[in-house]
């Protein structure tokens, strides 16, 4: 059964899974990784999830503010050998709803060129 914590950016497992995440990133898109690791800086994101398998750390995403109705959606990853399991949606949920709860009005997600499916 999936758990999920709400966090900070100095959570230790959150800080793992965030590793992995930006090796995953680093091949995925090459060169460019340089340039969007600048809108991933974790000192300005304060609401985390990490969500959990028994005590086994199995996914994140976080939400930082980017306007003053709007949280913008950063940092989602799910372990390789966990995806398609509904982790990452749970995440999002998770996320969504505690944008709510600070009198945000939507989300957003941006992503990379190399990352977006037409």
């Amino acid at each position: 059964m999936i758990k999920l914590k709400r966090t900070n950016s100095g959570d230790y497992d959150f800080l793992g899974l965030i590793r992995l995440l930006d090796a995953d990133l680093a091949i995925r898109e090459g060169k460019g990784h340089t340039y969007y690791s600048q809108f991933n800086k974790l000192d300005k994101i304060k609401y985390l999830v990490v969500a959990y398998d028994e005590d086994e750390p199995v996914g994140c995403g976080a939400i930082k503010e980017y306007d003053k109705s709007t949280m913008e959606v950063k940092r989602i990853f799910t372990l390789p050998e966990r995806r398609g399991n509904g982790i990452a949606t749970k995440v999002l949920i998770e996320l969504e709803m505690w944008a709510k709860e600070l009198h945000f009005t939507k989300c957003i997600l941006e992503t990379g060129k190399r990352r977006r499916h037409d």
